[in-house]
């Protein structure tokens, strides 16, 4: 099963992939942690991406791709993968795809979650009392949201036009989330995946 999760920042997407990876029995790969293993191990990308992040700039598409092409040619990989929080614009969906239709590995589906922007506001700041992060603070969710919400909105437009998405409520319990996943997916829900 070769996988894209869509949703926007606190949708619930990460919880959701760890659960689908063991059902799946596919890696999770998130455009994230490739970037910071990347930079830990020194690789050639990740010394690229360092010099660009301590110059205070964003790492270029170019070489996200670079770094998730290499992971996706690992041997766990060809079976089949779960991306998370990529493509994010039109710019990556067409790169992605144009990577996999080089390396023939198509995409089965995409899987967006729905969850309404107040209830992810809601969830963040509630993470955001528990672990203090920087990012989940209600004032800079609602700008992430607003840039995901314009961003995003074309990417799901081209999946819905490719046949691929699948548009999943994730409002409900993890375990409500995930069978929603599978259903979606055409796959039932393994018990121990569920717990």
């Amino acid at each position: 099963m070769r996988l894209v999760l869509l949703g926007a920042p606190g949708s619930g997407k990460g919880t959701q992939a760890a659960r689908l990876k063991t059902a799946l029995g596919v890696p999770h790969i998130s455009t994230g942690d490739l970037l910071r293993a990347a930079v830990a191990a020194g690789t050639a990308l990740g010394v690229q991406a360092k010099a660009v992040m301590e110059a205070g700039r964003l790492v270029s598409d170019a070489i996200v791709l670079g770094m998730l092409e290499e992971r996706l040619a690992q041997p766990d990989a060809r079976a089949g993968f779960i991306l998370d929080g990529y493509p994010r614009n039109l710019a990556q969906v067409q790169a992605l795809d144009a990577l996999l239709a080089r390396t023939r590995q198509p995409l089965d589906a995409v899987v967006k979650l729905r969850v309404p922007s107040e209830a992810i506001i809601a969830r963040t700041e509630l993470r955001h009392k528990a672990e203090g992060r920087a990012d989940d603070d209600p004032a800079t969710v609602r700008k992430r949201l607003q840039v995901y919400t314009e961003q995003t909105a074309p990417v799901a437009e081209h999946y819905t036009r490719a046949g691929t998405l699948r548009v999943v409520d994730g409002v409900g319990t993890l375990d409500e989330v995930f069978a929603r996943i599978m259903a979606a997916l055409g796959k039932a829900p393994a018990a121990a995946a569920v717990r």
